[in-house]
């Protein structure tokens, strides 16, 4: 259960990094509002995470989600390079992600 409330927590992450782009600096309301209550989501999440969680896995498993998934939305809404190059570096996280799950217990 704290795993699949992580990773929630690492979509929320991604929610709110893509919201900053969308907030313009904070200078739009409802994108700033959105993006502030998906910061407090994602926090709060990763905080019930670490209840059971090792605090070292648990964080690089969120930021992991949060880098991974801010940079494939960068590439589908943004239209930010996909070369072959930044695909293996995302792949990387992923495995590191991956490998720290199947050490964890």
């Amino acid at each position: 259960m704290y795993w699949l409330i992580l990773i929630v927590a690492g979509m929320f992450e991604v929610v709110w990094a893509v919201g900053l782009k969308y907030s313009d600096g904070f200078q739009r309301f409802w994108p700033s509002v959105f993006t502030v209550a998906a910061m407090l989501l994602s926090v709060f999440l990763l905080s019930m995470a670490l209840r059971q969680l090792p605090l070292g896995t648990a964080y690089a498993v969120w930021t992991g989600i949060g880098a991974v998934g801010t940079a494939v939305m960068g590439m589908l809404l943004f239209n930010e390079p996909y070369e072959l190059a930044r695909i293996f570096c995302i792949a990387l996280i992923v495995s590191g992600i991956i490998g720290l799950r199947l050490i964890a217990d």
